[in-house]
């Protein structure tokens, strides 16, 4: 894919009339973009939520440069952050001079816990009695979809470590395969279908039946080098692998490490409907699995000298279903996108998640990430002075030149401006 003009360099009409041709838009699928009003109707989204009042509009803007498995993707984001966008595409495109992002992903599995207490017999009995009804057990779970399937059945029994003392209680795990659906409804309907039946067996009390978000089952792996001339030299990687030092020691700055990854990982799920809350709880979860909270990537240096990154983290997403069977923009960032699987879309989100955080070490390691941040945050304070149209641009490039980017010097280059018109 060769872009003779840089995306961000075109305007808004020419970045429409790139997506056109290079993925097809329709006139309709154009028009929405450029109409905020076509988006969501509120009598949709009165029954999306309760006590609707309205819509709250979020930038939505394209990342560039993302090559992954030998592909390169247009990628959909959506933030109201400045920096993220642009630091997205700007690693993804020093990783694309080494050959880009190479990823895996698992299969879809998923896991889906129903609850026993109060049993009337030992958890051991209890469990026998689970395994002898397997077979019987998964044709009722699997009664309940055509498409997404139960493959198999695990038990655990657990001790009540809070102050409560409830007691010891059994775990019924259903494993399914959600194929290209996130599958939280699906997973609930199965728990809930064979709970009746867990009962009966067990004679023990059902309390939950609902999906884990902790797809630790599901997870995806990405990896990418980035040459070190790109990144500023070989001072810069051993900067870079000093402020890895510091996450991987100390979780104050692990949480912000994290952070910046979300910041990616985020915004592509935002975009492409998938349910940013359940990925964020699955990452954090899992950046704790040793006991200690640690960072979801790992940085080191290669013989030559360059930096090589990785990631490894549960991606629960769907290309099917959800917000994206509702919301037409994520029909349309799924368009954009151009993946046809969840395992392909899980492998973007966790390669734009590597990316971002490579652009965030980069940052800190080298002028700071307040430096970049603010240039790009000018804009933002130049309207929350008043400025509208070529205001915007003038007072943002002057506040940046000042290196003075606060809202009383933005209005007070305003007033100068319009004291001149």
């Amino acid at each position: 894919m060769t872009i003779e003009k840089k995306f961000y360099e075109m305007n808004r009409s020419e970045r429409l009339q790139y997506l056109q041709k290079t993925v097809g838009l329709s006139a309709d699928e154009i028009l929405l973009i450029q109409d905020p009003s076509l988006i969501l109707p509120f009598d949709t989204a009165d029954r999306m939520v309760e006590n609707a009042i309205g819509l709250l509009a979020l930038p939505f803007g394209i990342a560039t440069n993302l090559v992954v498995n030998g592909k390169e993707y247009l990628v959909p984001m959506v933030t109201e952050e400045p920096s993220v966008i642009a630091a997205a595409s700007k690693a993804a495109k020093i990783a694309k001079s080494k050959g880009g992002f190479e990823a895996q992903a698992d299969e879809s599995f998923m896991i889906g816990q129903v609850q026993v207490v109060s049993l009337p017999v030992s958890l051991k009995i209890a469990k026998e009695k689970i395994l002898n009804h397997k077979k019987s057990i998964l044709r009722l779970a699997n009664s309940k979809s055509k498409s997404v399937v139960a493959k198999d059945l695990q038990i655990q029994s657990l001790l009540d470590k809070s102050k409560n003392n409830m007691g010891e209680m059994m775990i019924v795990e259903l494993i399914i395969d959600t194929k290209d659906v996130m599958g939280a409804n699906i997973i609930n309907t199965m728990c809930e279908a064979i709970s009746p039946a867990i009962e009966e067996i067990t004679g023990g009390k059902v309390i939950l039946k609902i999906l884990s978000n902790y797809a630790t089952k599901r997870l995806v792996r990405c990896k990418a080098v980035f040459g070190k001339e790109d990144l500023g030299g070989e001072n810069i990687v051993e900067r870079i692998l000093f402020a890895f030092a510091l996450a991987y020691s100390d979780i104050y700055r692990a949480v912000t490490h994290n952070k910046g990854v979300m910041n990616g990982i985020d915004a592509v799920a935002l975009a492409t409907g998938q349910d940013f809350r359940a990925i964020e709880a699955a990452a954090h979860a899992y950046a704790c699995r040793d006991g200690t909270y640690r960072p979801l990537t790992n940085w080191y240096k290669t013989k030559e000298g360059d930096l090589i990154g990785k990631i490894e983290l549960p991606m629960a997403v769907g290309v099917v279903g959800g917000v994206i069977s509702v919301n037409p923009m994520s029909k349309l960032a799924m368009k954009i996108l151009g993946v046809k699987t969840a395992r392909d879309l899980g492998m973007i989100l966790g390669s734009v998640g590597l990316a971002q955080n490579l652009s965030a070490l980069r940052a800190l390691a080298s002028e700071g990430i307040q430096k970049g941040h603010m240039r790009l945050h000018a804009r933002n304070i130049s309207i929350m002075a008043g400025a509208k149209g070529n205001q915007i641009d003038i007072i943002a490039k002057q506040i940046v030149n000042e290196g003075n980017i606060n809202v009383t010097r933005a209005r007070e280059i305003l007033e100068l401006l319009d004291r001149d018109v």
